[in-house]
């Protein structure tokens, strides 16, 4: 740690705790000692509220973002937000991530000026931008400027993901059961609804979606969120690490059986070979024999669940068509970025924020193209198109963070924006294996993820720069 950080984290411990013993929580941030939360104002329960709606994000509670209605970010962003003076403190630290979203506003500028500003859809896409840096301010108010018992937090999570996994299984009880009334509470509940037979998002059949806008979502919340807080405990408090990892794996293996979906299946073994490329010492023999052998069991597991899971059999058998929501990723990526094609200048600025729809008309001739000359069967075709064309500003979504964002401010925010992290990370904490295996996790996480204000890439920028190992 830096002398220069060094005096503004003594600051904020002179600030905002000069009446309580501390203890570390880790590597470079304090925590408090007592049992129970105690709020330094009413605004703290701004952030428990948070913290509990993390697992909330597909309810008609939320506020709309593409193909999710979060509650936690703007939760967060609010709380930084009625905190001025660490705010400013948390700006000058992470000043870069502060000034991106100013300058995703200028790179906007020309495709704004080229297919239209669309108030609703540039509020979605740069409100989610805005909240990243606020959440990281968020984070960093409450547990360095303020120093809120982080035990407090993570009982708070855990009690919010519980619920949520509870949520799914009474939804997977009302199925089974054949529960209409309580179908269709949870109908109107979601936004979008999987668990009732009219329900148009339904096609694979009912199941359950817990509290998520998605049920491929699980994966996000279980190793985006939940697993790297797990990793965090490792070194501080091994009961709470104990009770995230039995969590995960509860959540997972119930996901699994009540066939909430196929993604988690796929999340699960990139996850697992993740932790076991961490949890191995590879200069050591025993160990680097009992990793290769880990990962062998890792690759026969995928293989058995290719081949018993119908919907990533017929992938294998029948390619992208196996799968019409694996067909539709597809289509729904190709479209925006054949626009960018199309329009050759927009690959450096994007074709500016709330934009997507104005790539995708633009590109849609070439993507149906593409899937002709790829063998796309006529009905597939036709179903492409039509989505193309039934698409708006404010109602259009890619399913893929990196298909969204290089489609918004281009090639030029996509690297600004990779620059800024790697550099800052990179500046304030070492590489480790874990950093690079966490990194690693959240880039495959965010390829069929287009939310930009999640708390995993806050979570991930926030705590890797308080590591110190």
């Amino acid at each position: 740690m830096s002398r220069n950080e060094s005096s503004v984290q003594s600051a904020y411990v002179a600030e905002a705790a000069t009446d309580v013993a501390h203890v570390r929580w880790g590597c470079g941030v304090p925590a408090l000692t007592p049992r129970w939360f105690t709020p330094r104002d009413v605004t703290d329960y701004l952030f428990l509220f948070a913290l509990f709606t993390l697992p909330v994000d597909g309810t008609v509670l939320g506020v709309y973002q593409p193909f999710w209605t979060p509650i936690s970010p703007w939760l967060f962003a609010l709380y930084a937000l009625c905190n001025p003076r660490p705010l400013r403190r948390a700006a000058h630290r992470y000043a870069p991530f502060m000034v991106l979203p100013v300058v995703l506003v200028y790179l906007s500028a020309p495709g704004w000026a080229a297919f239209g500003f669309h108030p609703n859809a540039v509020l979605m896409s740069l409100s989610g931008v805005i909240a990243v840096p606020l959440t990281i301010a968020a984070l960093e108010i409450a547990l360095v400027y303020k120093q809120l018992d982080w035990r407090w937090m993570i009982r708070t999570i855990l009690a919010a993901y519980w619920f949520a996994f509870a949520v799914g299984v009474f939804q997977w009880l009302a199925i089974r059961l054949d529960l209409s009334d309580v179908e269709g509470y949870f109908g109107h509940l979601m936004y979008r609804s999987y668990l009732t037979p009219d329900s148009p998002w339904a096609g694979s059949g009912l199941r359950p979606q817990f509290l998520f806008a998605e049920p491929s979502y699980i994966g996000m919340h279980l190793f985006g969120v939940l697993l790297p807080l797990s990793w965090m405990m490792r070194d501080r408090d091994s009961v709470y690490r104990k009770q995230l990892e039995w969590l995960i794996v509860v959540f997972a293996a119930g996901s699994v059986v009540m066939g909430a979906g196929t993604r988690i299946v796929l999340d699960c073994l990139v996850a697992l070979a993740v932790i076991i490329v961490i949890h191995n010492r590879w200069h050591d023999a025993a160990q680097r024999r009992r990793g290769i052998w880990q990962l062998l069991g890792t690759f026969a597991a995928t293989v058995v669940c290719f081949i018993a899971n119908s919907r990533l059999s017929a992938i294998i058998n029948d390619g992208a068509e196996g799968d019409g929501s694996f067909f539709a990723r597809i289509y729904q990526s190709l479209g925006p970025l054949c626009g960018l094609v199309e329009r050759p200048w927009t690959l450096l600025t994007g074709f500016g924020a709330g934009n997507i729809n104005a790539a995708t008309q633009i590109g849609s001739n070439m993507a149906t193209w593409l899937l002709g000359v790829t063998g796309t069967s006529a009905d597939n075709m036709n179903a492409a198109s039509g989505w193309y064309q039934s698409m708006n500003p404010d109602t259009i979504w890619t399913m893929s963070v990196y298909t969204s964002f290089i489609t918004e401010y281009g090639a030029i925010g996509l690297v600004q924006f990779l620059i800024i992290a790697l550099r800052f990370i990179t500046s304030q904490h070492m590489w480790t294996k874990r950093t690079v295996c966490w990194l690693v996790l959240v880039v495959y996480l965010y390829i069929q993820f287009e939310g930009y204000c999640l708390v995993a890439i806050p979570l991930l920028i926030w705590a890797l720069t308080h590591e110190h190992q």
